[in-house]
C-alpha cells in the first residue's frame, strides 16, 4: 500500500495599504477595489480584513468574471482617507511540468485551429485597445515542430530578454506600439505583449493580476503584479510571467483575470471635489511565514522570507527532460534497420 506524499504548502501574509490626500475637501466619493486573492484548488484564504480610516461601510460583490470586489462609498466630507487590507493565504506547491508534453502534439494544434475551440475561448482570443499589435505584425511566430508549452516558454523568454523592466515610463493606458517603440515598461506592459502574441498564434490568453512573493528579487514585487495565463488543450490554464521569465507557481498569488488591465484594475474611483491636486501612495507587502504561526495578523511583526528555489529546479528538470526527448527523437529518425 503506497503512502500519499505530504502536501507541500507555503503561507503568505499580504498587506495592502493605500492613502489618499486631497488639497480641497471631498464631499463624496466611490471606490472599487479588486485586490482580494481568489479561492482556488491550490490557493486558500485563511483570514482576511479590509478597513478604511473613515469607518465607511464596506460592500462586497463580484465582477463579471466572478472575482470578489469591495466598494467604499463615504458620504461625509474628508480631505484624506486610508485603506488597509490584510490577507493570509495558503498556496499548495504543485509541479505542472509533470503533466505537460515533452514533444509536439499535432492534435493540440489541430484543436486550437478548430472552429469549436475558437468559439469556446473567443473571449480570450480577441484583441482589445491595450493588446493590439502595431500594424498587425507578430514578432514571435510559433514553431509547430515544438509543443505549445515550449513555444509559450520561448515567448516568455523572448519578451524578458528584449524588453527592459523600468518603472514610471509607461501608464495604464500605454499601447503596445508605444511599449515596443521605447522597449521599456512594467509588468502590465510585458503581460499585454505576451497576451497579444499568444492570441495571434491562436492560443487563448488572459491578463492576470495578483501578488508576487517578495524577497526573491523579482521584478514587480513591490506593488501588485501582472502575468499571463494561457490555455493548453488537455492541460488547462498555465501562468507565464514574462517580466521575470518564470512560470507562475507558488510565488504568484492570483487575484483576478480578464482580457487586459482594465478588467483587473486593483482600484477604480470617482470623487466629487474642487481639489486640483491629490497625493496617492500605496504599498504592498507579501511575506512568507511559518505554517505553525496562528491565523491572525500582527501589524508590527515581521517574518523572514523563506528560501524558495523549487521553481527553478522544476524548470531545469523540464529542460533536461526536453533535451533528452529531442535526442531520442533524433536517434529514432536517423536509425535505419538492416
Amino acid at each position: 500500500m503506497s503512502v500519499p506524499k505530504p502536501r507541500k504548502i507555503v503561507d503568505y501574509i499580504i498587506k495592502y495599504r493605500a492613502e489618499n490626500k486631497y488639497e480641497a475637501q471631498v464631499n463624496e466619493a466611490l471606490w472599487q477595489f479588486l485586490i482580494k486573492p481568489e479561492e482556488s484548488a491550490d490557493q486558500t484564504i485563511r483570514a482576511s480584513e479590509f478597513t478604511n480610516s473613515l469607518g465607511a461601510a464596506v460592500e462586497e460583490s463580484t465582477n463579471t468574471y466572478g472575482f470578489e470586489i469591495v466598494r467604499i462609498h463615504p458620504k461625509k466630507p474628508f480631505t484624506e482617507i486610508l485603506f488597509e487590507a490584510n490577507y493570509l493565504v495558503r498556496k499548495d506547491q504543485t509541479n505542472p511540468f509533470s503533466a505537460l508534453d515533452n514533444v509536439v502534439n499535432t492534435e493540440h494544434y489541430a484543436a486550437v485551429e478548430s472552429l469549436d475551440f475558437k468559439i469556446r475561448y473567443e473571449r480570450f482570443l480577441g484583441s482589445t485597445e491595450l493588446t493590439i499589435l502595431p500594424s498587425g505584425k507578430i514578432p514571435f511566430i510559433f514553431d509547430k515542430q515544438r509543443s505549445i508549452f515550449d513555444n509559450l516558454q520561448g515567448l516568455n523568454t523572448y519578451i524578458f530578454k528584449n524588453f527592459q523592466f523600468k518603472q514610471q515610463v509607461t501608464t495604464v493606458t500605454t499601447t503596445l506600439e508605444e511599449f515596443i517603440n521605447q522597449g521599456q515598461g512594467v509588468c502590465q506592459d510585458f503581460t499585454h505583449l505576451f497576451v497579444a502574441i499568444a492570441r495571434a498564434n491562436n492560443i487563448p490568453a488572459r491578463y492576470t493580476s495578483g501578488y508576487l512573493h517578495q524577497g526573491n528579487g523579482y521584478f514587480g514585487e513591490s506593488q501588485m503584479h501582472a502575468w499571463a495565463e494561457c490555455y493548453i488543450p488537455e492541460k488547462g490554464w498555465l501562468g507565464f510571467d514574462p517580466a521575470n521569465d518564470l512560470i507562475a507557481l507558488q510565488n504568484h498569488i492570483k487575484v483576478a483575470h480578464g482580457k487586459d488591465y482594465n478588467d483587473c484594475a486593483p482600484i477604480k474611483g470617482v470623487i466629487f471635489s474642487n481639489s486640483a491636486k491629490n497625493d496617492t501612495n500605496y504599498t504592498v507587502e507579501v511575506i512568507a511565514r511559518k505554517e505553525s504561526e496562528p491565523d491572525v495578523f500582527h501589524p508590527l511583526q515581521e517574518f523572514e522570507p523563506l528560501p524558495f528555489k523549487q521553481q527553478l529546479d522544476m524548470q531545469l528538470q523540464w529542460q533536461q527532460q526536453q533535451q533528452q526527448q529531442q535526442e531520442q527523437q533524433k536517434q529514432q529518425q536517423t536509425y535505419t534497420p538492416s
